[in-house]
């Protein structure tokens, strides 16, 4: 490939492009299935053209939304080029429904685990005792239960399963931005640390080697011979 197409992309240049997929997310333009599939191509790319093509589809940032009429008329219109192909249009509502179930999971487990650990107390304290008690965990399970089914009506009503989808998203984004962000500066800090203890290391082993080489040098070189007194020779 010839021109910006072959360029190689940098860090700054993927998180452009996963800025822009998360703002289509939000929008409704992609599910959370082609979203997560298209940042991990956007951080796995390597130049222009293949952060260009994640985008291909999306319009540019600012750009003017269509008319109310338009969205609906396209719709029929594929759908009916569709149906004479005999084709199935693709659907997003598994992936859709996976993200609701996740939701919901996430608002009731608190109260079916609380009301699941005081129903199995008032059992055990109504057969202990041999006799069927008063039913106190109602006064638990039901205004929680309220509040919690007021949430979930509100919050499928809202669109509340693809915001809560999308923050979790963020939220595994900035972590694993972190956790390379440690990495990359535990990794600048070990070489340097490294780099003085070996040359800090071979300079001790100088300086312990220097006297005895020293020792080993002086002995070795010839002194001056000694000389008998003539009146013995």
């Amino acid at each position: 490939m010839d021109g910006r197409d072959g360029m190689r992309a940098a860090d700054a240049d993927r998180q452009v492009i996963a800025d822009r997929l998360r703002v289509a997310l939000d929008e409704g333009r992609l599910n959370l299935h082609e979203y997560d599939e298209r940042l991990q191509r956007a951080y796995a790319a390597r130049t222009y053209a293949d952060l260009d093509d994640l985008v291909r589809d999306l319009p540019a940032a600012g750009a003017v939304a269509p008319t109310p009429g338009a969205v609906p008329a396209q719709r029929a219109a594929d759908g009916a080029v569709s149906a004479s192909d005999g084709a199935v249009p693709a659907s997003d509502g598994a992936a859709d429904r996976t993200v609701t179930v996740r939701w919901l999971v996430e608002v009731w487990e608190p109260w079916l685990k609380t009301v699941g650990i005081v129903v199995a107390i008032w059992a055990v304290t109504s057969f202990a005792s041999r006799d069927l008690l008063y039913f106190w965990p109602a006064w638990v399970a039901a205004p929680w239960g309220a509040i919690l089914l007021v949430q979930t009506v509100t919050g499928l009503v809202g669109g509340e399963p693809r915001r809560w989808a999308a923050e979790r998203e963020r939220r595994r984004q900035r972590r694993a931005e972190k956790r390379a962000v440690k990495r990359d500066r535990k990794a600048a800090r070990h070489l340097p640390h490294h780099g003085r203890r070996s040359a800090g290391g071979t300079e001790a082993l100088a300086d312990a080697q220097g006297p005895q080489h020293d020792l080993g040098h002086q002995a070795t070189e010839p002194g001056p011979v000694p000389q008998q007194p003539e009146g013995n020779a």
